[in-house]
């Protein structure tokens, strides 16, 4: 039987392979216990955030010169897989955290926003989140209606962001308005806005399917003025900027996806080895061991693309085709590789006595997630026909 736990630590160095000990015990000790509790009570569980901040899981990409922990995607990838086969909400938080806002932040920030910011973030002190989608504007990003007006050395922010991860207990936002023509990709700029901003506020909180401890919320802005300084980059740069992040944030859904799939499958395979029917374990049948097979191969191709894309983006490569294939590949495999679990499961997999049920809650969120599958055809599609 393939050892998937073997397979993750393959090629790594040994801080890489201390890294993904460091997510594994973390996920054991804070997470396993009291998952389910979580996810029945739709309960984030923010200090257990804070305790990931102070192993350096929420400012991994982040330069230790900001308070982070300096390491690259390679062991990124990793810590979001290790955490994410306990709880892919705790994995969604952590990633959405450190792929969007901070990197944000960290990516077209000056030095002086740098470090002013960062190191809180980095250490998990604040929480961020990221707002990019609207009510009204999901995939059509550049249609959207909040808006940005420049007054003297101030900007006035109007309009409303939904499906925002930590939209409610964020300290600050990275949120992208509108400050020129609907649909110009040169007509929207970036902006922080810290918690408490007059005028900025947090609106409903999502009922959700599954990702059930990770809090999704709106941003609010009613006449919230932010001073320039508070700008990240250039004016009419916000949409640009976002889809560099979003190239980054596809491989944090990716690792995600590939963290659920994994989770999934060696539930299957403890089920297959220890359920017995006909006189022997159910993993000997024909039918359970080709499921098993596939997810296996299925896992082994979304870890292959996941940690390319990886590699790619620790050498400055440009990762916009190769991220939205692993983001692709691995979100639809989770969630066949889920659905399969059920089915090994049986009866029994209906039921909230097993974890693959909340796997396959789970899993759906990350084909919409930062793009949804029919986005991601169309970026790799666009990038083949140049």
């Amino acid at each position: 039987m393939i050892q998937l736990d073997n397979i993750l630590k393959v090629d790594q160095n040994e801080t890489q392979k201390m890294v993904t000990d460091s997510a594994q015990e973390f996920s054991e000790q804070y997470i396993r216990p009291y998952y389910m509790e979580w996810d029945e009570a739709q309960y984030f569980p923010l200090e257990v955030l804070r305790k990931a901040g102070s192993l350096g899981f929420m400012g991994v990409l982040i330069p230790e010169i900001y308070g982070g922990a300096g390491m690259g995607y390679q062991e990124y990838i990793s810590i979001i897989t290790e955490i994410s086969k306990v709880d892919p909400s705790i994995g969604l938080s952590i990633a959405a955290h450190n792929s969007l806002a901070t990197e944000h932040i960290h990516l077209f920030g000056n030095e002086e926003q740098k470090l002013k910011w960062l190191p809180k973030l980095a250490t998990g002190e604040w929480l961020g989140a990221w707002g990019l989608t609207e009510p009204g504007t999901g995939s059509d990003a550049k249609g959207m209606n909040a808006t940005a007006k420049k007054e003297g050395d101030h900007w006035v922010l109007n309009g409303t962001k939904n499906f925002i991860t930590h939209g409610k207990s964020c300290d600050l936002s990275v949120v992208i308005f509108r400050d020129g023509e609907k649909g110009d990709s040169h007509g929207m700029t970036s902006f922080v806005i810290p918690k408490g901003t007059i005028g900025f506020s947090s609106g409903k909180v999502e009922n959700k399917l599954g990702m059930r401890a990770s809090e999704t919320a709106e941003l609010v802005f009613d006449n919230c003025i932010i001073p320039d300084s508070n700008r990240l980059g250039p004016i009419g740069d916000g949409f640009i900027q976002s889809m560099k992040i979003l190239d980054g944030g596809r491989i944090s859904i990716a690792a995600l996806s590939l963290g659920v799939a994994i989770g999934a499958f060696e539930a299957s395979v403890k089920y297959s080895k220890e359920r017995e029917q006909f006189g022997k374990p159910i993993g000997h049948f024909q039918g359970i061991g080709f499921k098993l097979a596939e997810m296996a191969t299925e896992i082994e191709a979304a870890r292959l693309l996941t940690f390319q894309a990886g590699n790619d983006k620790n050498q400055g490569k440009n990762v916009t085709q190769i991220g939205a294939m692993a983001k692709l590949f691995a979100s639809e495999a989770c969630v066949k590789i889920a659905n399969d679990a059920v089915q090994i499961h049986g009866g029994y997999g209906f039921t909230k006595d097993y974890p693959v049920e909340k796997f396959l809650r789970d899993s759906k969120l990350c084909t919409i997630g930062e793009g949804t599958s029919e986005i991601q055809k169309l970026v790799i599609s666009r990038n083949l026909l140049k």
